[in-house]
């Protein structure tokens, strides 16, 4: 293997076998099928992951509907805090998770920074945010009453991200989730498992800092006929316009 991608991968701490599941700093051992993650531009294999069974998803899909609970009482600007420390995370890695990008996918180096560039802004974002989440409050016609507009977390959300930008979209997603009190399932694409297993990686020193429970930010890497459609049509999840209210 070429030396710098074998040093991109160990600053990265990707191993030769890694496993397939994470519910945000810890990784859980899974019981799929062993997945190779090839470079496009050579057809050599970089690394491969152990995925996670059904059954491994729905220990993990249980666990995050519970923490949901607890999260969701965490002040938003807590939260923002919490995201902020990511982006700062982000920033020392961005050189080595740029890299992997460009290995894994296929893209142009300068490609995979500005990938990660983008998943650094939206933590910049998000962190404002989670201290300007206005609502409008209008006067009633009745007595002493006022009405008012106010936000409340929606519950656990699926992130399904493609190959061809595998951790921008998630981050897109994760980060205004999250300091909204959701928290976030993410299934990368089976093509590009180990930038996902990276940022987890990255992450993980911040959520054990911070006592971030276990549950928030949630990892799982699966073939799709394990975890295809059913992921998709598993209402335990709040999806885009597909939006159901999770019941507490």
């Amino acid at each position: 293997m070429d030396k710098i991608i074998s040093n991109t991968l160990q600053n990265l701490g990707i191993e030769k076998t890694n496993i397939g599941l994470s519910t945000g700093a810890k990784w859980i051992d899974t019981h799929g099928s062993m997945l190779d993650s090839e470079n496009p531009s050579t057809g050599e294999i970089i690394a491969n992951v152990k995925t996670a069974s059904i059954e491994d998803y729905e220990l993990m899909i249980s666990n995050a509907n519970l923490v949901f609970k607890e999260w969701r009482h965490w002040p938003a600007p807590q939260r923002g805090e919490v995201v902020r420390q990511i982006g700062m995370k982000l920033r020392e890695h961005k050189e080595d998770l740029g890299r992997l990008i460009s290995i894994e996918v296929g893209k142009i180096l300068q490609e995979g920074m500005g990938e990660v560039q983008e998943m650094i802004d939206i933590c910049d974002f998000a962190v404002g945010l989670s201290r300007s989440m206005n609502g409008v409050m209008l006067r009633s016609e009745r007595p002493s009453h006022k009405m008012y507009e106010q936000y409340h977390p929606l519950g656990v959300i699926g992130i399904v991200t493609s190959f061809n930008f595998p951790i921008a979209v998630w981050a897109w997603n994760t980060m205004l989730a999250v300091i909204g009190g959701n928290v976030v399932v993410w299934k990368p694409s089976s093509k590009t498992p180990l930038t996902a297993i990276a940022v987890h990686k990255i992450i993980a020193d911040v959520l054990v800092d911070n006592n971030v429970p276990e549950g928030v930010f949630n990892l799982i890497i699966a073939k799709s006929s394990v975890l295809g459609d059913n992921f998709l049509e598993d209402k335990r999840y709040i999806q885009g316009a597909n939006a159901t209210k999770v019941k507490n």
